[in-house]
């Protein structure tokens, strides 16, 4: 084997290790949510809150005798413990004094990623009227990553907010502005891209050819980088173009509620659609890779309208909030592209990215998506750890 192809090989076998240590970290950490919703009309007040099950085992532990299985019983002998735990970490005000609350029966549910402990309280707040403020501070301590995804009804007027360590703390108006919507939705379709591992390995898997050609599909020897970065550009462009069109189509018609589809059946073909991608750039199937942003764009609305629907679009600013979400969804893929395309181009030629990152990469991204797509379609958990 000569010099020039050991150092080929060598280059691939870091850049792929890399990449599934990467990835690896990324499924560990996956993103932790839980929703909460708060309606306040006058000085009544109700809260529901969910609670993934395993957020709850990882901050209190739920599973008794250790078998890797949450039981109806498990969670019920931790009741009072995990009303208090949740309790000490959200607090309401309205009139200058906090709202007080009383326990309603603990229940359960199933979201896209599991099982959640659905929690509830009825209270009432000092004052009828005034700006609602909301402290929040759920698993910080143990997870910078968490989120609190929030709806609010406050005397009709419909909120909604991404609840972090650095905006746990919020205040709300009786009435809020269309503009004031736009950009709430608009930061939330921004995060929302930012936190779907599935949306950006597809976008990545796409991309990581851009910044080269072939002039013999499957072989190394005719993988060559484009001269011009204006050239890379445009490919990035026709692929991020058609993906934005797509899936900007089916957002619209499944957020207002037009079409809907089984949420496993949607993340199943997201998993899908980052296999065939990352195949595609080590068997090539399909030459127009803008086709492929298109077809399975359509299929990566589905799962961002799924986030919307969780968080709610207010009916006074409907069509404001859901330009809001999607323009944010643009933006946050378009600071990733913006990140990815200069660092590709300047490593075009050489064989850690011709070798490493395109092939590695693509495996591991191949692989990854492989375990979400039985994960999911199967509803099994290969990573158990989690």
């Amino acid at each position: 084997m000569s010099r020039g192809l050991s150092r080929q090989w060598v280059a691939r076998a870091v850049a792929m290790a890399w990449l599934v240590l990467m990835a690896g970290t990324a499924l560990a950490h996956k993103s932790s949510d839980s929703y909460l919703t708060v309606q306040a009309q006058g000085d009544q007040v109700s809260v529901q809150w969910d609670i993934a099950l395993r957020d709850i085992q990882f901050a209190i532990g739920l599973d008794a005798n250790g078998d890797d299985q949450i039981t109806w019983g498990e969670l019920q002998q931790k009741q009072r413990e995990l009303q208090a735990w949740a309790s000490s970490r959200l607090s309401l005000q309205r009139g200058g004094g906090a709202c007080t609350f009383k326990p309603q029966a603990l229940q359960v549910d199933e979201h896209t990623d599991g099982g959640y402990a659905v929690l509830a309280w009825s209270g009432r707040c000092p004052q009828q009227h005034g700006p609602l403020s909301i402290q929040y501070s759920l698993l910080f301590d143990l997870d910078t990553q968490h989120r609190g995804l929030l709806k609010l009804d406050l005397d009709g007027v419909t909120h909604s907010a991404v609840l972090g360590p650095q905006s746990g703390v919020m205040q709300f108006a009786e009435a809020t502005t269309a503009g004031a919507q736009f950009v709430q939705y608009l930061w939330q379709g921004v995060w929302h891209i930012w936190i779907g591992f599935d949306h950006i390995l597809f976008l990545l898997a796409l991309l990581l050819p851009a910044v080269l050609l072939r002039r013999r599909w499957g072989r190394g020897s005719g993988v060559h980088g484009v001269s011009r970065f204006k050239d890379a550009s445009l490919s990035v462009l026709a692929v991020v173009t058609a993906f934005t069109l797509a899936h900007s189509i089916t957002l619209s018609l499944a957020a207002l509620q037009i079409i809907s589809l089984p949420s496993r059946l949607v993340e199943s073909a997201i998993a899908a659609s980052v296999v065939f991608a990352a195949a595609n750039n080590l068997v090539p199937m399909v030459q127009g890779r803008w086709l492929m942003a298109f077809f399975f764009g359509l299929i990566h609305g589905f799962g961002f309208a799924s986030v919307l629907t969780e968080l709610g679009l207010p009916t006074g600013a409907l069509a404001v909030s859901l330009v809001g979400f999607n323009l944010g969804v643009e933006l946050g893929q378009l600071a990733i592209v913006a990140v990815f395309l200069p660092l590709a181009f300047v490593l075009r030629h050489t064989p850690f990215y011709q070798g490493g990152v395109l092939v590695g990469g693509s495996w591991a991204a191949l692989l990854v998506a492989l375990a979400w797509f039985v994960e999911r379609a199967f509803d099994l958990s290969l990573f158990w750890w989690i």
